[in-house]
């Protein structure tokens, strides 16, 4: 086994590894806030006799406070891939320099 491999190896346990948190954690952006409306709407629509209003209106809310934290997470980790796959490709070329010599 070369270097490239196990770097290659190396640094596809990193990716999948940071794949699988932003998932769960985007999937938790989904989750949370919606659940939360949901129960949270049909309780209040019962208290308050009002139909379908808080149950709708917090679940609209929570739609739009899943797009923005969605949209903060995957920010966050697409940094840190760019980050991770620019120390791979300096790794590389260093490599790749030093066989030239």
């Amino acid at each position: 086994m070369n270097f490239f491999s196990k770097n290659n190896k190396e640094a596809d346990k990193e990716f999948t590894k940071l794949a699988l948190s932003a998932f769960a954690e985007m999937s938790g952006w989904v989750a949370v806030p919606v659940v939360i409306a949901l129960f949270a709407g049909r309780a209040m629509d019962a208290k308050y006799d009002t139909g379908y209003l808080y149950f709708l209106s917090l679940t609209a809310l929570a739609f739009v406070i899943s797009c923005v934290g969605i949209g903060i997470v995957g920010m966050k980790y697409l940094k840190q891939v760019n980050k991770q796959d620019k120390k791979v490709e300096e790794d590389k070329e260093s490599i790749n320099h030093d066989q030239r010599r």
